[in-house]
């Protein structure tokens, strides 16, 4: 249950972060002068803080805003017309600038104005708050002010003093916290593992407030006041979302500061990956497929690609060669186990900024529990959707079977369902497998002793590895294509990237 003290949070997070902006964009057309709009979004912003401070709950909050702006508006208007009548004679009308006007942001408008006043309450706050509400507001005086709130006159004089200077020092701290090098909107993310009960990571981190935050305090340690000054929420609000963060294991706690608790990969970082992978591409590719044809015109006798037929068995051989060579015979990184995360989860996230450029197609790999099946995924033509997902494991458990010699104990719902997705086939009438068939010891050719040429074509791919060493399956997959090593056409059978071991 949300008590009072939390909804009024929520209220003044809500209304900086939506209002601010449109409300001095409100007050510039109706004052015409940038100076006098940032007093009166300032008057307004008060007002609606100090009822909300008294406990008022608005059933419908836009309205009550937009109701409080319009009678401040009319009080400074009056206010203005009184003061102009006294010296000139001369309307108010003369002096405000009709609603038509809405170049007029165009002309005066600046982002260092925006900025601030969308972090505003972050300054009208806590004892700064108190004491200009009551002084501007309510009215009370100095000495009234001092006897309440149990300081000294003095005391009272100086943090007034220091609230006529918010708005220049909102300004310098805009300046000084609010360059980013990208938007939240452009962050995207990936994740490794299983999600939480409740959906998480994704139930949390395309929420703008905390795309907000994840930049904010990447690898940047910010305290929880910082956040809030440079983000515009209330500072309640502020710690509360932080504290969720924590718990979630997205963030990170050290001392009295915040940081986010996972990599987020830039533009110009991506593009110096992109290039480095490119410069390999073509050799390393060439060099796969080379190695590829040697060790199966050699020794093939550990791979059965006599179902599937060697020119469709090549997508997921030329795959299953790389992942070996890259991560298991080169041993360069060291796959950890996603880490515990809450409600049962178990992932790893990365962030990453929108590129302008186009990269390869994504190749995946699922497997299916303990079942020694693995298909890889290949985000070209329409290959990923010619095959499910993945097979849970009483499918695979029964491909298994079936590609075992053991037809006879598979549970016919199941040769059934696999004949469907493309795994097992029908040829003159008898049922064979589809997928690319390897003997348990076999692991990419660690079992076999090398020839001289095949050794030094995994010396040579090492060193290419070496020089990009985040290179994706994509790469050699799209070159592969180009080269006409890999041909994609009516014959290509659907669940090529498909493999058992026995």
């Amino acid at each position: 249950m949300i008590n009072e003290s939390t909804m009024q949070d929520r209220y003044v997070a809500d209304f900086a972060e939506n209002y601010m902006e449109k409300l001095f964009y409100f007050c510039l057309k109706k004052t015409g002068d940038s100076t006098d709009a940032q007093d009166l979004t300032q008057d307004i912003a008060l007002n609606v803080i100090t009822a909300l401070n008294k406990g008022t709950v608005p059933s419908n909050f836009p309205a009550w805003v937009w109701q409080i702006a319009r009678n401040r508006y009319s009080v400074w208007a009056d206010e203005k017309h009184r003061r102009v009548e006294a010296m000139t004679g001369v309307d108010i009308g003369d002096y405000e600038i009709e609603d038509e006007s809405a170049s007029v942001t165009e002309a005066t408008i600046r982002e260092e104005q925006m900025s601030f006043l969308r972090r505003e309450l972050a300054f009208i706050r806590g004892d700064y708050r108190n004491v200009i509400v009551a002084y501007y507001l309510e009215n009370r005086s100095v000495h009234e002010i001092a006897s309440t709130l149990g300081l000294s006159v003095s005391a009272v004089h100086q943090r007034l003093h220091r609230a006529r200077n918010l708005l220049k020092e909102g300004m310098d701290m805009a300046r000084e916290f609010g360059i980013r090098s990208y938007k939240p909107e452009e962050i995207n993310f990936v994740k490794n593992g299983s999600d939480g009960k409740k959906g998480q990571p994704w139930s949390i981190v395309g929420h703008l407030l905390y795309k907000n935050i994840f930049l904010q305090a990447y690898e940047n340690p910010q305290t929880a006041e910082q956040l809030a000054l440079e983000l515009g929420i209330a500072l309640p609000y502020m710690v509360d979302e932080l504290e969720f963060l924590v718990r979630e294991q997205l963030m990170r706690k050290e001392g009295d500061k915040y940081q986010t608790d996972f990599r987020i990969t830039s533009r110009e970082e991506q593009r110096a990956v992109y290039d480095a992978n490119i410069l390999v591409q073509k050799p390393l590719t060439e060099q796969l497929c080379e190695m590829l044809d040697l060790y199966m015109k050699e020794d093939g006798a550990q791979v059965n690609v006599s179902y599937i037929g060697y020119e469709n068995a090549k997508w997921a051989l030329l795959m299953r060669l790389f992942d070996a060579l890259k991560w298991e015979r080169a041993n360069r990184e060291q796959i950890v186990q996603n880490p515990s995360r809450p409600d049962d989860g178990s992932w790893t996230l990365f962030g990453y900024q929108t590129i302008d450029w186009e990269e390869p197609g994504f190749v995946g790999q699922h497997g299916a529990g303990n079942i020694a099946f693995w298909q890889y995924k290949f985000f070209y033509k329409q290959l990923f959707e010619q095959t499910p997902m993945y097979l849970n494991e009483s499918e695979a458990f029964n491909l298994w079977l079936f590609c075992s010699g053991k037809q006879n104990e598979c549970e016919q719902k199941h040769v059934d369902k696999l004949l469907e997705y493309g795994y097992i086939k029908r040829v003159n009438g008898v049922l064979t497998p589809n997928v690319v068939i390897f003997d348990q010891n076999a692991k990419a050719c660690e079992n076999v002793e090398l020839t001289e040429t095949l050794r030094r074509l995994i010396q040579e791919i090492s060193a290419l590895f070496a020089k990009a060493p985040a290179i994706e399956r994509g790469y050699v997959l799209e070159q592969a294509i180009e080269n006409g090593w890999l041909t994609y056409d009516e014959n290509t059978d659907r669940t090529v990237g498909a493999y058992i071991y026995l």
